[in-house]
């Protein structure tokens, strides 16, 4: 059983709105096996901004306040942010996947996420079902 693992916006989209029952299936075992399950405040914004669009405002508050429960939401520090900045200046991509990226250094565990922005950058741990 994985101690800790800090979970990527893609999870989430997979976790809820994929037409795939196998892969659902894996995800909800991948979270069922995992202790200490983490996610970045960046992470809740885009999820949120996310279901906002596909089912309206309430749903959006409710899966955030779902995280807020079920996962220990990460927050945007000092450390972060310096760590994210070095680690896009050599691996250029969106600022919140630098965030999430460097979240996940820092906290010494692996990122779920299958986004290619994260495959190359080294002393990243990434997991995909």
């Amino acid at each position: 059983m994985p101690e800790k693992c800090l979970y990527d916006t893609r999870f989430f989209v997979e976790y809820f709105y994929s037409g795939d029952p196998g892969l659902k299936k894996k995800l909800r075992a991948e979270l069922h096996s995992t202790r200490e399950r983490m996610v970045s405040a960046l992470t809740v914004h885009e999820l949120h901004r996310i279901d906002m669009k596909k089912e309206g405002k309430e749903v959006a508050l409710l899966r955030s306040n779902m995280l807020r429960s079920d996962f220990k939401v990460i927050d945007v520090n000092f450390e972060i942010a310096v760590k994210s900045a070095e680690i896009r200046e050599r691996y250029p991509m969106p600022m919140a996947d630098g965030i999430i990226a460097a979240t996940s250094q820092i906290h010494g565990c692996p990122l779920f996420s299958n986004d290619n922005h994260f495959k190359d950058i080294q002393n990243l741990k990434t997991r995909w079902c």
